[in-house]
């Protein structure tokens, strides 16, 4: 008769256990947040907030192909974070502000926006937040951002990068490193060139030159005429994949032995890098910079984010040379690197 009485119970005990677990995993799930369908209307692959539009304001000079990196990062934020994009650029400080002022007249949802130039743009920068848009800045102006207005900021300290090249090709055994500018008054070429010095230190010796970076054939001669002046020049540094080719041209035509180094990279740079003509490029991941110029923006205006702390956030420098370049070559075929 017990036997039987302790059969009998076994599904009534099933039965209390099977709740106990029902009533467990419900208070987990009180607990630990709500079902995927009530969150956030936000989803990994495209955003369902509101249609806003930025406007993301360049000093790109034409044909400059770095820039079509950095576009190509903003476009694909715009695209996930359902944003109409703006891109306008002039490599003149005085229109590029007018580019600004434009864009705070067409009152965007918010503007990024690069500063090579402060006193010409810092002005009209302020009046973007003055109007109540936010501003977040990228690529040129790391020392002056916040001064300016912005609200955060992404790319590379140009000084420490241009100290880490110049340690680099000091360990290479460089003694005159030859710094190309491509464009006079730019705050952040300068930047890179006065810390190649301070990363050669006592080892080498460093000289500029000054040439017109939209113009191939000026740069060619140029630097043609610098290198066959000059043999002393063992190493040369371009702070730009358009002006590298170039050099690369200019080192044959000068029948000059130095090595090619550069800062930044575009698709056909990646390939000399791969074939040996140039011997490493500082990255500063310019995919990376327009992305999140336009992420942040979003972030911002839809959940109230900041990035930064109050500081830059940095996406270089990096190093792409023989030991990376083939990865690097794959996306840069697409166009990210």
């Amino acid at each position: 008769m017990i036997f039987n009485i302790g059969r009998s119970r076994r599904p009534a005990v099933y039965a209390a256990l099977l709740a106990a677990v029902v009533l467990a995993l419900a208070a987990c799930s009180s607990t630990g947040g709500k079902k995927a369908s009530n969150q956030s209307s936000v989803s990994a692959g495209h955003a369902s907030t509101p249609r806003y539009t930025f406007a993301i304001i360049t000093h790109a000079s034409p044909g400059d192909t770095f820039w079509d990196i950095i576009r190509a990062g903003a476009s694909a934020a715009a695209a996930k974070d359902n944003i109409t994009l703006h891109y306008s650029n002039n490599d003149d400080p005085t229109k590029q502000a007018a580019l600004i002022q434009d864009a705070i007249n067409s009152h965007v949802s918010g503007i990024a926006v690069t500063d090579p130039n402060p006193d010409a743009l810092c002005p009209t920068i302020q009046k973007a937040r003055a109007a109540s848009i936010p501003v977040v800045m990228f690529n040129a102006g790391v020392a002056n951002w916040q001064a300016c207005g912005g609200m955060e900021y992404f790319g590379q300290d140009e000084s420490i990068a241009g100290v880490a090249a110049g340690k680099r090709l000091a360990a290479a055994g460089a003694k005159h490193v030859l710094c190309v500018l491509q464009t006079q008054g730019q705050v952040q070429l300068e930047a890179r060139c006065n810390g190649v010095k301070q990363g050669l230190g006592s080892e080498g010796t460093m000289s500029k030159l000054y040439v017109n970076g939209t113009d191939n054939s000026a740069m060619l001669s140029s630097m043609t005429a610098k290198l066959t002046q000059d043999k002393t020049i063992d190493a040369v540094i371009t702070l730009g994949a358009p002006v590298a080719l170039v050099a690369i041209q200019s080192l044959t035509a000068a029948h000059s032995s130095a090595k090619l180094y550069t800062f930044d990279t575009n698709a056909e740079e990646i390939s000399k890098i791969k074939s040996g003509a140039v011997q490493w490029a500082v990255d500063q991941q310019p995919y990376l910079q327009g992305y999140e110029s336009v992420d942040s923006l979003w972030l911002y205006l839809t959940n109230g984010n900041v990035l930064g702390g109050g500081t830059t956030v940095l996406t270089g420098p990096s190093f792409i040379d023989a030991s990376n370049v083939a990865k690097v070559a794959t996306y840069a075929a697409r166009g990210t690197r």
